[in-house]
Order: structure tokens, then sequence, then C-alpha cells
């Protein structure tokens, strides 16, 4: 009689956890009900140190700060927050399929990426730089003629410096920090993208001390926060950028992830302004 019982209630268990599962939606994202236990999912950059980087499934850097605190803003705790990786070419697709909620991965603000996704921030404005040596003489491109400059295969950030000035070598490697490793083994002298990649690269602890951004930008990327077309976030995300910037916790966030690269952002664009949403 009580096994009969007790294999009932088990029975009557299991189905509770079968139709729980099943009626559960595929859609984790807590769109018109933030927080209550629901997750946010975010996706950031795995592989680059100093803003978005994979630490064996615990994540550092400028831009995942800056998601914990904005996700805090909309009333997310951290363990309510799943990163997923979000390379370069597929940031589009991720928001458009609705596979992530929000990006922060050095996503720049542009007139065609708008076409498809929107955007909130910017939360930094970053620009191209070099990263070289620390007793380097290179203060900034024009320093390069005769040179080696290296970039990632496919950027356009060296070509940039090639076309004005003609007498730069370019090597590309497969990753920035290849560029760094081969800059270390004497077979360049510099190493071009926007100036806090570089300054997060520079901080590596293997690196500390070894190298310097020049300091002297020469481009302008307003890094935003990719949203999926016709989100209703925008407007809290910049008030949560706002006050990140406001109370300090955003100064102390680049400090943290560029220390040991003798890095400071370009006064003259950070901490920037969000820009109004799109209506």
């Amino acid at each position: 009689m009580h096994k009969t019982r007790y294999a009932a209630a088990a029975m009557a268990a299991v189905a509770a956890l079968t139709l729980s599962a099943c009626g559960g939606s595929d859609d984790s994202s807590a769109e018109g009900g933030e927080g209550g236990g629901e997750m946010i999912r975010v996706g950031i950059k795995f592989d680059q140190p100093g803003l978005g980087y994979d630490e064996g499934g615990s994540y550092s850097g400028f831009d995942v700060d800056v998601a914990k605190y904005v996700a805090n803003e909309l009333g997310y705790a951290e363990n309510q927050i799943e990163f997923v990786e979000a390379p370069s070419a597929n940031r589009e697709n991720l928001l458009s399929n609705n596979q992530v909620d929000m990006i922060f991965a050095t996503y720049s603000i542009t007139d065609t990426r708008k076409e498809t996704v929107d955007f909130a921030g910017p939360y930094f404005v970053a620009g191209q730089d070099l990263l070289v040596s620390a007793d380097s003489d290179i203060t900034g491109p024009e320093d390069l003629d005769g040179r080696n400059l290296c970039s990632v295969t496919g950027s356009t950030s060296a070509q940039k410096i090639k076309d004005q000035y003609p007498g730069v070598e370019l090597v590309e490697q497969p990753g920035y920090a290849e560029c760094v490793t081969a800059m270390g083994g004497g077979q360049i002298d510099a190493v071009t993208t926007d100036d806090i990649i570089l300054a997060g690269l520079a901080a590596q602890p293997v690196n500390a001390g070894k190298y310097k951004v020049v300091g002297n930008t020469f481009s302008e990327e307003n890094y935003g926060v990719g949203l999926p077309k016709g989100s209703d976030r925008c407007e809290d995300i910049n008030a949560a950028i706002t006050k990140m910037i406001d109370d300090g916790a955003w100064e102390e966030a680049i400090a943290r992830n560029t220390e040991g690269a003798d890095y400071t952002p370009n006064a003259d664009l950070n901490p920037p302004t969000p820009a109004p949403c799109a209506s």
C-alpha cells in the first residue's frame, strides 16, 4: 500500500516537472518584465582582453562591467545575466534572430547598422591609435615611415595608415595578441586598432610595463549597446550609462581594465553623452 502511494507520488512529481519544462518559453529574455527571476542574454566578445574575455566561464573586461551595471539598473542581478559570445561578424544576426537581448562588444554605431538594429549609448568613444614598446620614440603614424605596422588580417585600421603614409610596411596576423607577440620578438614596431583594445592588451599581466598606447587618436568610434530593432529599452539603458558615469563607476571600470597600460581615454571624447533614442 505504501509502495503504491510512493510510486504515485513520484509519478506525479515527474509529471509536474515535465509539464513545467514543456510550459517554459524558449525565449529567456525578460522583455516586458524586468528582473523577476528571468534571464537577460547579453552578447560580448570572449577573446578581447580588457573588454570582453572568457576566463573559463568567468567574464571580465570593460564591456562586461558596463553590461553588468546596465543590467542591474534594468532590474537583473548578476546571476540573471547569460553572456553569449558575439563575434563581430555575427552581431546583427544575433540581434535580428532574437538570440540576445543586447550587445556590448566594441560595437561601433554606424548608419548602415542602424538599418537593421537599434543602438543605445554610446558608452565609450574609442579612436584608432598605436601600441608601441615602452621605450619607443613613435608618437604617431607620421613616425612609421620604413617601419613595420601590424594589424589583423582583413582589418581596415592598418590600411588607413598605409594609404596616408606609403612608406609603412604592413604585417598581418590572425589576431591582435599575435601582433603583440610579434612586437615582443622585435619583428614589428607598432600595432594599430582602437585605443582601448590596445590598452586591454597592454594591461595583460604578461605584457604589463612592456608597451604603451601612444595616446594620439586619429579616428572616432562610438561604442553603442546593440538592441533588436524596435526594442523599448534604449532610454532606460541611456539612463543607466549616464548614472554609471556620474557615480564614478565608469571611470573605475576603465582604470581597472587598463591597469598597467599607462592609458587615459581621449578626454575630448570621453566620458560620452548618450545620444537620443530613435523614435
